[in-house]
């Protein structure tokens, strides 16, 4: 037995905030939405990775060090589609080899945004 890949992630939202969770995932972020007939759950498709996000009566769990991380190509131009949104972008926390920031979905679930620095040298 070996574990090969993540097959989905599930965050949850406030009932009654689908539009606003819609909005985010599929225009802001582009990712295409997965319809399921019989669920209340909102699916999206992140490469072969499902982001499922569950409505509940009781918002996320809060916490400063939980968050869901994607790799993405051409960060500078999600960075400015988010800005644009008016969303407060974290971008205060370095990680060698890459570039990334940290936003909160609607949901208030934190997501963190990183792509490879291929302009950043390393020492031998």
């Amino acid at each position: 037995m070996a574990i090969h890949s993540i097959n989905h992630v599930q965050l949850t939202f406030p009932a009654g905030a689908e539009g606003q969770i819609r909005n985010f995932y599929s225009d802001l972020l582009g990712l295409p939405e997965l319809h399921y007939p019989t669920s209340k759950a909102l699916r999206f498709a992140a490469g072969p990775q499902r982001i499922e996000l569950v409505p509940t009566e009781r918002g996320p769990a809060t916490s400063t060090a939980a968050h869901l991380a994607l790799e993405v190509n051409n960060l500078p131009e999600l960075r400015s589609r988010l800005l644009q949104a008016e969303l407060a972008l974290v971008e205060n926390r370095a990680l060698p080899g890459y570039l990334r920031f940290y936003v909160k979905d609607p949901a208030g679930n934190q997501l963190e945004f990183l792509e490879p620095d291929t302009e950043q040298e390393y020492a031998a």
